[in-house]
């Protein structure tokens, strides 16, 4: 008798928000312009976006406004971006429609499945996941997006030299970032520090100022492939 196909683990819940008429409209309209599939195979980037300085990737970018805000002030760089929320992904296309931005492209896959059948090898020059789901009970913590196996296949995308930067409002998933960080023999600390200050190129988000307002703490892990 065959054994049933092992199922991955999966990262995300998708969790659907209903959207108006008019973001339903803008991503059916927009998603041609700026949607991708990982069925399309490998991504000839330098077509797509005509020879970009750098690439970088970002995985779950939540609504869009922190990207959109990268996105607009560094337009010599190209994004490609991975979420599953479908009113966050008409969200952003609404933005880089009003900005006349074309330096982002999107996919609405499982990041992992993206980073395995779309991205080529050595291509980005940072990844950056700002704010994934915690996933804060400890039986739910195989869940959690950066694990070994994620850095493993990171690595193998990012260029020699090419950065990681996670950020989260966690504790616990920042102490486990950075423990999963440096026990990698292919990734080195940017920071002189165990966390990193915050870059100036990650905006802060809305939720991320409410929060320093209550004394709230956020965590930056910046790493780079030795």
């Amino acid at each position: 008798m065959n054994k049933p196909p092992r199922r991955e683990i999966k990262s995300y819940i998708r969790r659907e928000s209903r959207m108006s008429p008019a973001l339903r409209e803008a991503l059916v309209r927009l998603w041609p312009k700026y949607g991708l599939s990982i069925t399309d195979g490998l991504l000839a980037y330098q077509q797509v976006f005509h020879q970009p300085q750098k690439l970088i990737l970002e995985i779950g970018f939540g609504m869009g406004q922190s990207l959109l805000q990268m996105a607009k002030a560094t337009q010599d760089t190209c994004f490609i971006a991975v979420e599953v929320h479908r009113p966050g992904i008409a969200n952003l296309l609404v933005g880089l429609e009003k900005e006349q931005l074309n330096n982002v492209r999107v996919y609405c896959e499982d990041a992992i499945l993206v980073l395995k059948q779309a991205i080529p090898d050595h291509s980005l020059n940072r990844t950056q996941v700002f704010f994934p789901d915690p996933w804060p009970k400890r039986r739910h913590h195989k869940r959690r997006l950066i694990q070994p196996s994620f850095l493993e296949l990171l690595h193998q995308k990012l260029v020699p030299g090419g950065i990681f930067h996670a950020a989260t409002d966690w504790q616990d998933y920042a102490v486990h970032i950075f423990q999963t960080l440096e026990t990698s023999i292919k990734f080195t600390n940017v920071a002189q520090q165990k966390f990193a200050t915050k870059p100036a190129y990650r905006p802060l988000t809305k939720f991320e100022e409410r929060g320093y307002r209550l004394g709230h703490q956020s965590w930056d892990i910046i790493f780079k492939v030795k």
